[in-house]
């Protein structure tokens, strides 16, 4: 949830305006550069905000190779709001905003399209045509995966390098060479690493200057298509929002025509999966504890049974039934006490093929309370399972015991 913008991130979203004010509806500007410009000055609640005008479809061409794209004309701030990270190059900045020059960020998926045969290609300074008008790129977005499709590419990487002969290769400008190219199939986030960004100012003036309707110019569209905001304290969310709501309330003359489009539903969401996981996962070492002491009880049930003459000649020489009672409960304890030592080792093991399987940065956490309440937890099981052949062998009568057998 945090690479696609955290929970803290909050989008502006049209909707109808209520019944009553649908009179006086058309006088409000609808959502533009304005509300932005707005909340960064009026609304100390919030970090960061950027408008957003979309260019959908948009034919981007490199020599002989065309894709197809979306393009989004935003402000500097765009990239901390939606956990981008450059690369290569820089962002985009306010100098690029106020000249409204033609220049671009783009995403790692959209370098390996244009430049298929360099892998690992470095862009910076080139040209790419965006409908036909040229922008120069300046910088380039990490290549954002799933730690474990991270770890699988790097698996088949290593492989790859340790079954390839090592050629000396020319060298290319700007350019590295590696076996493969980025994978394009990481579809959690193929379409952050197919982000393109340019500045909002050049996005207005070189496409939106002119919105032509049946033959007919309509004028510059200066509606955003996204307005997007990050809140600056998670504990002040609804206050934060109750602020916007206050400016965008008089930016579009009072009429209620936006509304919020927060995270909070798939954060509920993700932390119900997480709550059931946790259930489950109870579940399950409840039902392994159980069945381990239930295993422990016939153990010592069936030593018990081995063990009724040599109980017996105990309490003939002085042996009282308590002293019976705590020495089975001991021995119960030691068998819990040795498996959970066992469990540990076991544990231990397992945790060193999960850090091996996977990145350093996914690698399991072991603290120490955890682990002294597991291992508590193994003697307890001990000691209650115990306590019943530990009853049942004090109980015994001396004289039937000296007769057993």
């Amino acid at each position: 949830m945090q690479q696609v913008g955290g929970i803290e991130q909050v989008s502006v979203i049209p909707q109808e305006p209520p019944e009553e004010q649908q009179l006086f509806a058309d006088t409000s500007p609808g959502r533009t550069v304005k509300d932005a410009e707005s909340i960064e000055r009026s609304a100390p609640l919030i970090s960061s905000v950027t408008p957003v005008s979309t260019l959908g479809g948009c034919a981007i061409h490199r020599g002989p190779i065309t894709i197809r794209g979306s393009v989004d004309g935003c402000w500097p701030s765009y990239v901390e709001i939606n956990k981008h990270n450059v690369a290569v190059g820089r962002n985009l900045c306010d100098l690029d905003l106020e000249e409204a020059k033609r220049v671009c960020v783009i995403g790692k998926v959209i370098v390996d399209r244009l430049w298929p045969e360099f892998p690992n290609y470095n862009p910076i300074g080139e040209t790419i045509l965006l409908n036909n008008r040229p922008f120069t790129v300046v910088g380039v977005f990490e290549f954002y995966e799933r730690e474990q499709d991270k770890r699988r590419r790097q698996l088949a990487q290593e492989k790859a390098n340790a079954k390839a002969t090592p050629t000396p290769t020319p060298a290319k400008k700007r350019s590295g060479r590696s076996s493969r190219s980025t994978p394009l199939g990481n579809i959690p986030f193929l379409a952050k690493n197919s982000t393109i960004i340019i500045p909002i100012s050049t996005m207005m003036f070189e496409f939106k200057s002119a919105s032509v309707v049946g033959g007919v110019d309509q004028g510059p569209n200066l509606k955003l298509d996204a307005l997007t905001f990050q809140v600056a304290d998670i504990n002040r969310f609804q206050e934060a929002l109750a602020q916007v709501r206050r400016i965008l309330t008089e930016t579009h003359r009072t009429v209620e025509d936006f509304a919020f489009s927060t995270r909070e539903e798939m954060f509920d969401a993700i932390e119900q999966n997480i709550h059931e996981t946790r259930m489950s996962g109870g579940l399950i070492a409840g039902i392994s504890l159980l069945v381990g002491g239930i295993g422990i009880m016939n153990i010592m049930l069936a030593s018990i049974t081995e063990r009724i003459r040599e109980i017996g000649v105990r309490r003939a020489v002085g042996a009282k039934a308590r002293d019976i009672f705590v020495q089975i409960v001991v021995e119960s304890a030691v068998i819990g006490f040795i498996g959970g030592l066992l469990g540990l080792i076991a544990s231990a093991a397992m945790m060193k093929l999960l850090i091996y399987i996977s990145p350093g940065k996914n690698a399991p956490v072991v603290e120490l309370d955890n682990v002294l309440i597991s291992f508590g937890f193994a003697v307890v099981i001990g000691v209650l399972s115990g306590l019943y052949p530990a009853w049942k062998a004090s109980r015994l009568d001396p004289i039937e015991a000296l007769r057993y057998g």
